[in-house]
């Protein structure tokens, strides 16, 4: 028999239908067929004070038409605000805010949070500085929402390109609604009513020094929070795990609750849930961190890279 009578007469996918199917692993493969409908909710959603492109499938849109550095009405920030809660995260290109700038636009938005473990910007206590180079490499390259060890994490974060490598330093994002979705109906039910408890320690600790561990922990306990939350605008239900600050999953024997733990964590971070938003300078990203997670790609070494980010405060997370 030769090569060419072994080849099919059409796609042997043919024969398996539109089915999420798991591979040797626990591995998914296969059309994501839950994200059609929300894929084309939001390619028919129209806008009256900006252009939106969509850029993911379920999330990511980049507007065009508006001038952050400028005082913006109010309809305009309220559309924001319902683009925001659609895509789930929003780019913006050729945007030279001033730190003052970047304040005043994310205040709109919310009362503003000082991060106990990064260093701001000088002057601006607001606006946290990630300053990458040959000395200071880039450790953000895991999926995260951030400080969920808060007891009301950031509503959403707003990061401002400063300067940019030529090549890489992309940042990733996923959508949680679409994670959820994608879940088992055995994991769901597994899951709901669950909570997992967040902790600083995981990713700040070694930077707190020695004599004021106790007075941090003090500061910021270990919380629980949901393991599925529900959005507090949209009412969608979202996966609200991540490997960075979870300890564990309250409830479960240790093994079952690591083993569940990495299955979640795993299905948070499914490439079809993904955008990739690459950067340039005076670039913004504006990030709902209830409803999606993100990466910051460290492939860009031993370039620069400076960022600057002001962060809303949240409310507490509910079921």
């Amino acid at each position: 028999m030769t090569t060419e009578q072994l080849v099919p007469e059409r796609d042997p996918s043919a024969s398996l239908g539109a089915t999420r199917r798991t591979m040797a692993g626990g591995l998914p493969v296969g059309p994501a067929t839950h994200l059609a409908q929300e894929r084309e909710r939001l390619a028919k959603l129209t806008w009256t004070n900006f252009d939106v492109k969509q850029l993911g499938s379920t999330l990511g849109a980049e507007i065009s038409g508006v001038d952050l550095c400028t005082e913006l009405s109010t309809e305009t920030i309220a559309e924001i605000q319902k683009a925001l809660d659609d895509y789930k995260v929003i780019f913006f290109r050729n945007q030279p805010l001033t730190s003052d700038q970047h304040v005043a636009f994310a205040k709109q938005f919310g009362e503003l949070e000082i991060h106990p473990f990064i260093p701001s910007n000088t002057g601006v206590p607001e606006l946290v500085r990630f300053e990458k180079t040959a000395e200071v490499a880039g450790y953000e390259n895991s999926w995260h929402h951030d400080v969920t060890w808060r007891a009301a994490p950031s509503m959403g974060a707003i990061l401002h390109a400063i300067e940019v490598p030529p090549v890489g330093g992309d940042t990733l994002f996923s959508d949680m609604g679409a994670a959820y979705d994608g879940l088992s109906d055995e994991i769901k039910s597994t899951i709901d009513g669950l909570s997992a408890e967040h902790d600083f320690m995981k990713s700040f600790g070694h930077t707190v020094p020695a004599d004021r561990k106790a007075e941090t922990r003090e500061m910021f306990p270990i919380v629980d929070h949901p393991v599925v939350v529900r959005h507090e605008r949209t009412g969608r239900k979202l996966l609200y795990v991540n490997r960075n600050f979870v300890n564990k999953i309250n409830g479960l024997p240790e093994a079952e609750s690591r083993e569940l733990l990495d299955h979640l964590c795993d299905q948070a971070t499914t490439c079809e849930y993904q955008v990739r938003f690459q950067w340039e300078s005076d670039s913004i990203a504006f990030w709902d961190n209830r409803a999606v997670q993100h990466y910051a790609s460290s492939d860009y070494w031993p370039q620069r890279r400076i960022m600057e980010r002001a962060s809303v405060i949240g409310s507490r997370p509910t079921s």
